[in-house]
């Protein structure tokens, strides 16, 4: 069985999905930081108040700003608190445009060697539309979120597998992980098992 894999990706890319599927599959918990945000981020006082004001005032651009601090504190604690199971991130919790922010994300990912990053397609704008098809389409103050998430190296520079969904059922995907995984580094030739 592989150890924990980390499935990250844009909205609406079929990591909770994927997540419950393998979880059930090798019979491990699940844990899904959207699920775990209250708890975390309370820890490190974050205000509801002020995140609905800022929404509200601001839009959802500004709401993401004020996220980021929290989202990887939550990814520090899932990852110190959890072990021997599927864990499905948030579209934010692998998206860091501050680079003191993406460090601390890489150093709480670098003992993982199952980072999945699930995206439609290889190719960018594909995955884009096929987002937005599902809806997965936000834009807020001049910013696109679902081609920035789609397109932020951030995602890449944490995933140390990406897999293509396009043309696969939820379980066809699973599968086709789970034998790559099990292969282990270098189990598979390039390009090969990217699902």
């Amino acid at each position: 069985m592989p150890s924990d894999i980390v499935l990250i990706g844009p909205m609406r890319a079929g990591k909770s999905t994927l997540a419950r599927l393998l979880a059930e599959r090798l019979a491990v918990p699940r844990v899904s930081l959207d699920a775990l945000r209250p708890r975390y981020y309370a820890e490190i006082g974050y205000d509801q108040d002020l995140a609905d004001a800022l929404e509200r005032r601001d839009g959802f651009r500004a709401l993401y700003r004020y996220w980021k601090p929290f989202e990887v504190h939550a990814v520090e604690r899932a990852l110190a608190e959890h072990r021997g199971c599927v864990f499905d991130f948030g579209a934010g919790h692998s998206v860091y445009e501050d680079d003191a922010l993406f460090a601390r994300a890489a150093r709480a990912l670098a003992p993982y060697d199952n980072v999945v990053l699930l995206l439609p397609s290889p190719d960018p704008d594909e995955s884009v539309a096929i987002l937005r098809r599902r809806g997965g389409g936000l834009v807020s103050d001049g910013t696109d979120f679902c081609a920035h998430f789609v397109r932020h190296r951030s995602n890449r520079d944490l995933a140390k597998h990406v897999v293509h969904t396009r043309g696969r059922t939820p379980e066809q995907t699973r599968d086709d992980l789970l034998e790559r995984l099990a292969r282990g580094p270098g189990g598979a030739p390039d390009g090969a098992g990217r699902a």
